[in-house]
């Protein structure tokens, strides 16, 4: 369907995009019953579960469920950045984005089916201390624990609390910076109290409010627009009123509606998504912290399979929940959302290259009745709380494990823990410092930059990983040379595209020919063969893996009998267990009593933070050993059942691909 032509402006737009207005009493009430659902499933999960040991809060003692798991690999997943950014590139450009999500639901289940078996085999808390293992050295490790730090402050915590932030800024218009420190201070409070195990439990009551506040608004967009059909006919005519005569800005892209694309000239070309888009995506979805932590949390191969299979299924959803809707945005709101004019971008979200990121918050704000906009604030903080506490959860293990081990290796257990808990507090910091640079984020659509940038810095990573999971003759100084050579391309690159930015609509391009004539999609292809390559040859090239760098951590051998482990060394003494018992004599002194209270204060303190006193606090933490062999068996019955689901699952996605390509 054509666009049709441009209609004569008719008086100024109303650039007061969102009003002021204030949440009515019935919206406060649910905001209310959220936080208090919330903080009492955080209190449960804490009184329920074991803290004080690296297992148990990084770990969640490996005792969780597969429902638990597959809410909390879903909620990491789609935090508040994908009702924003998502909605936002539907706006802009129509469904293309929504291949990310689909992607995504073969690979969380490459996950549970081919990397997670060696994963448990090999007994490893991290991803870094997995290559550490496979490879031997330190060096592979400490490179890949400080590049997983920087991709999740550039492309996961500083996105996510824009994007939150966002919302509620124009919600409420509270002033941007303060939004995001209170919701960063409860955000850090909790996943610092918490661990692992109360963000799982939380993350399971917050995808349920995700999916029940968007269909609730996914419901009224399209009742408000017709219908598909409604979006289908009236999206290619919602067209700004002020745009520059005789170009293409601010029109709706022809090919809207489609997923595969022209490989020359498009947003995102056919070939660069089946391939280019898959090697990021095995990263996130199969080596990733975040996500893989989640995994090895389950009590065993089965209830993880379990989980992938339900976030897999729920990876269908974000076409009619987020895409969708904001394409509707755009049809109700064309001014707005698909402003074309750099001034009037200006005024209406403060971005010169567009407004495509306000559709939803929009949407939300304009479209739903008093009740249910405070369930979708409700909503929007879920998603920015369980993908915030997910990251740092993550983050502050990498940190713990596999730095500050490498420089402390007798370090008591307790010492970890607080390791952890602070590296949260320092994150939270640090995280503010780059809302500045993702406020002029690349064409004003959040979601494409994200995976712009992912492009460049994942896919060495997930080629290292891939070829030492799969091809036992990959050695140390292939995957470091490997990894060098293609985090080192990306970095030029990265920096290329942050020095030369994309020209807004209508403007010449004066980029280098690097950025113009290759898409990022097609670098993240040239990034993999030319890691690839470089660990192939240097492998072959050197000597081979001694065989304790080989079994149990490829697929070939993950059920080779475990090594026989020598006895750990000595522990060294840690930090006396805290004795929180009064003497008689204290007890019957004139300040036994004040002393008493003080002392009951610090214990409760100590419990609200998961480090109550005990022995396990005062030994140093002996080396994990891998997982036993019987942990990789499966119930006959269940296995049938899982393959069953795994099969039906692949068949609904290749269908939801073939019918939107």
């Amino acid at each position: 369907m054509e666009p049709s032509s441009v209609p004569p402006a008719s008086g100024s737009p109303p650039w007061d995009v969102f009003p002021q207005q204030t949440l009515e009493p019935v919206d406060i009430a649910v905001l209310v019953l959220y936080f208090l659902f919330v903080l009492a499933v955080g209190l449960w999960s804490m009184w329920k579960t074991q803290r004080s040991t690296v297992k148990g809060y990084f770990l969640a003692g490996g005792q969780m469920v597969w429902w638990p798991v597959g809410a909390s690999l879903f909620a990491s997943n789609v935090g508040s950045g994908h009702f924003i950014g998502l909605a936002g590139s539907g706006a802009a450009s129509g469904i293309a984005a929504t291949a990310y999500e689909w992607n995504g639901m073969f690979c969380v289940l490459v996950l549970a089916w081919l990397f997670l078996p060696i994963y448990i085999a090999s007994g490893v808390t991290t991803m870094p201390e997995y290559l550490q293992r496979r490879f031997g050295g330190k060096r592979i490790q400490i490179f890949l624990a400080i590049l997983y730090l920087f991709i999740y402050i550039f492309t996961k915590i500083s996105v996510d609390m824009y994007a939150g932030a966002l919302f509620i800024q124009q919600a409420l218009h509270w002033d941007l910076y303060i939004a995001v420190a209170g919701l960063l201070a409860i955000t850090a409070v909790y996943t610092v109290a918490g661990g692992l195990a109360a963000v799982i439990y939380t993350d399971a009551l917050q995808t349920l409010i995700m999916l029940i506040g968007a269909v609730s608004l996914m419901v009224f967009s399209f009742i408000e627009v017709g219908g598909l059909e409604g979006l289908q006919a009236k999206y290619f005519g919602a067209i700004p009123s002020i745009r520059k005569e005789n170009s293409s800005c601010g029109l709706p892209r022809e090919d809207a509606f489609h997923i595969f694309r022209d490989p020359v000239d498009s947003d995102l070309p056919w070939p660069g998504v089946l391939v280019g888009m898959t090697i990021p995506s095995l990263w996130y979805w199969c080596t990733d912290q975040v996500i893989v932590q989640r995994a090895l949390a389950a009590k065993n191969l089965s209830h993880a399979k379990g989980g992938s299979l339900m976030t897999s299924y729920l990876k269908i959803l974000p076409l009619f929940m987020m895409v969708m809707p904001g394409m509707i945005s755009r049809v109700l709101f064309p001014d707005l959302v698909a402003c074309a004019d750099p001034e009037i971008c200006q005024k209406i979200c403060g971005n010169p290259s567009g407004c495509s990121d306000i559709a939803y918050p929009k949407l939300v704000l304009e479209l739903l009745p008093v009740g249910l906009r405070g369930l979708m604030m409700s909503v929007m903080i879920a998603a920015l709380m369980s993908s915030l506490t997910s990251i740092f959860n993550s983050s502050s293990t990498i940190f713990t494990m596999d730095l500050w081990k490498h420089f402390r290796p007798r370090c008591s257990e307790w010492e970890l823990m607080v390791v952890g808990r602070v590296f949260v507090l320092l994150l939270t910091v640090v995280s503010i410092l780059w809302i500045p640079l993702v406020q002029a984020g690349q064409g004003g659509q959040l979601f494409i930059y994200i995976q712009s940038i992912s492009s460049y810095l994942q896919p060495p990573v997930a080629v290292v990983f891939m070829l030492g999971c799969f091809w036992r003759r990959a050695n140390e100084k292939g995957a470091f040379w490997g990894l060098l050579l293609g985090l080192l391309l990306g970095a030029v690159r990265l920096a290329l595209d942050f020095g030369y930015p994309e020209p807004r609509c209508g403007e010449p391009d004066g980029r280098p020919g690097l950025l113009r004539h290759m898409h990022y999609l097609y670098f993240s292809m040239v990034l993999a063969a030319a890691t690839a390559l470089a660990v192939l040859l240097v492998s072959v090239a050197t000597e081979p893996p001694a065989p304790e760098m080989v079994s149990r951590l490829t697929w070939f051998t993950r059920g080779d009998a475990p090594a026989r482990q020598e006895p750990p060394a000595s522990p060294s003494p840690g930090p006396a267990p805290l004795q929180l018992e009064l003497s008689p004599a204290a007890e019957s002194s004139p300040d036994g009593t004040e002393a008493k209270g003080r002392w009951k204060l610090l214990g409760t303190a100590l419990w609200l933070c998961g480090m109550e006193s005990g022995q396990e606090g005062a030994q140093s933490l002996p080396r994990a050993e891998p997982g036993p062999a019987g942990s990789l068996q499966e119930e006959p019955l269940v296995k049938h059942l899982l393959n069953a689901n795994l099969l039906l699952c692949l068949c609904a996605g290749v269908f939801l691909w073939a019918y939107f390509a």
